[in-house]
């Protein structure tokens, strides 16, 4: 009787060791691709996220200090490279309401495996100081 229990408990550890390396497999290849993909997009993310506390600071300089909307929008095309604006970007500067409104909008393709997706960048910072 104990050798026929003993072997029931050899066979069902047998087949339950297989399900440990395979969900391990499963859960490593998920954790890679989810390293991969924020290698990829947080660059992006975070110089996106930069570009708008420049955008903020430009505009407020521009109120404070009574420039024109073209210094504005010059400051971020003379800024492109630091913060990955594309050359196809809209830059938009108007005066409205006594106050400055600078607008960025742009898309950059993040290469994933299989995929490729589109960041869409939209802001508009708008000049804290009246002018």
């Amino acid at each position: 009787m104990k050798s026929m229990c003993d072997a029931n408990l050899r066979r069902r550890d047998s087949q339950q060791r297989g399900g440990s390396r395979l969900n391990f497999l499963i859960f490593m290849a998920l954790l890679v691709a989810a390293i991969y993909v924020g290698y990829r997009a947080l660059p992006i993310v975070y110089q996106a996220s930069t570009l708008k506390v420049y955008m903020q600071d430009t505009v407020n300089a521009a109120a404070a200090t009574n420039r024109t909307p073209e210094w504005a929008r010059q400051q971020i095309i003379a800024s492109r490279d630091e913060y990955g604006i594309p050359l196809d970007a809209a830059i938009n500067v108007v005066k409205k309401d006594q106050r400055l409104e600078l607008r960025v909008q742009f898309t950059r393709a993040v290469a994933l495996p299989g995929y490729v997706y589109n960041y869409n960048f939209d802001h508009t910072a708008k000049s804290r100081n009246l002018f």
